[in-house]
């Protein structure tokens, strides 16, 4: 116990939410079949209230709705949550949708760069990202690795939903956030045995290792450097960093990486405090505070990241209208 403790105080974990009551995670028989039916219940309804909560902060209805993409790690539904979420909230039939699984904690920074390809090609549409990670769902008592011990002080159960709009929409919106400048995907070899999951008969056994940390030292300054110098840009110009918190050494790391000044990444680490690790969701949730706070200035550049198993990444460039933009 005292080296669970310890490793539960190295995450700077403060509190997490969990799908279900303490007491149901230490009274049954936690079966692959138990936790996944749960999941898919408790999925919609998180996902339908973070949908509605998004549509009505936009100003939108669900029937304005062209395109939705879902994503979770942490469970499993054919039909997928989101043809669940469509009929719960009464989306239009011909509503597009593309369920996402497997690029766990990446996938929110993912849904972004992906809808917003989308709406590049549609500029009169509305797009929905729907992320629900229930991490506590996969918990496996019978496992002591290094790996699992971290991740059960690590993550926490979030879902976060997020509107966007293609350029002509926007036009039309009464309020509108940063624009998508433009999106990177990368995919390191040799790091599929770093992070993931194992399914088994008793849910998804996670993997993850130290290696994290290695690859972000290794490959990301040279490809956050790279996108930004397409654009003719630096470093020093991103008044306002979007990471997702995948835990102090990965925070560390980004850090370290760009070598950024202190306090760039505190709503990552704030957000890692209060809510934990909650794979794809975290980074929206990042997203969503940044805004709350009124981080970005008129004409202010952000870059907001994450990674995810493959090893992977995905970096979105973003851009506060200026006022003149904005009057238009």
């Amino acid at each position: 116990m005292a080296l669970v403790r310890r490793l539960h105080a190295n995450s700077k974990v403060n509190s997490r939410h969990l799908v279900m009551p303490y007491e149901w995670y230490r009274d049954n028989d936690l079966t692959f079949t138990l936790t996944n039916n749960t999941f898919i219940v408790a999925a919609l309804e998180l996902a339908a209230e973070a949908t509605a909560a998004a549509l009505l902060k936009a100003g939108l209805q669900a029937t304005d709705v062209d395109f939705v993409v879902f994503t979770s790690v942490t469970g499993i539904s054919a039909p997928s949550v989101d043809a669940l979420l469509a009929l719960r909230l009464g989306f239009r039939d011909d509503v597009k949708r593309m369920p996402m699984f497997g690029l766990g904690c990446v996938a929110g920074a993912a849904g972004i760069a992906r809808v917003n390809d989308y709406l590049l090609g549609h500029p009169g549409e509305v797009g929905l990202l729907v992320s629900v990670e229930l991490c506590s769902l996969t918990i496996q008592r019978g496992d002591d690795s290094m790996g699992n011990l971290v991740a059960t002080g690590l993550f926490g159960d979030g879902s976060a939903a997020v509107i966007m709009v293609g350029s002509d929409r926007a036009k039309r919106m009464p309020v509108t956030g940063p624009d998508v400048i433009d999106t990177r995907s990368r995919l390191y070899p040799g790091t599929r045995e770093v992070l993931g999951f194992n399914p088994s008969a008793s849910g998804f056994r996670i993997v993850l290792t130290a290696g994290v940390a290695d690859v972000i030292d290794e490959h990301f300054e040279g490809d956050v450097r790279g996108m930004l110098n397409a654009h003719e840009l630096g470093v020093t110009d991103i008044e306002v960093w979007l990471a997702h918190p995948g835990g102090p050494r990965v925070l560390n790391s980004f850090s370290s990486a760009l070598d950024l000044p202190d306090g760039a990444l505190d709503v990552s680490w704030q957000s890692m405090a209060d809510k934990g690790n909650m794979s794809s969701a975290s980074i929206l949730h990042v997203l969503a505070e940044t805004l709350e706070q009124d981080k970005f200035e008129a004409g202010g550049l952000g870059l907001l990241f994450a990674l995810g198993p493959g090893v992977c990444a995905e970096i979105v460039l973003l851009k506060w209208p200026d006022d003149a933009e904005a009057a238009r």
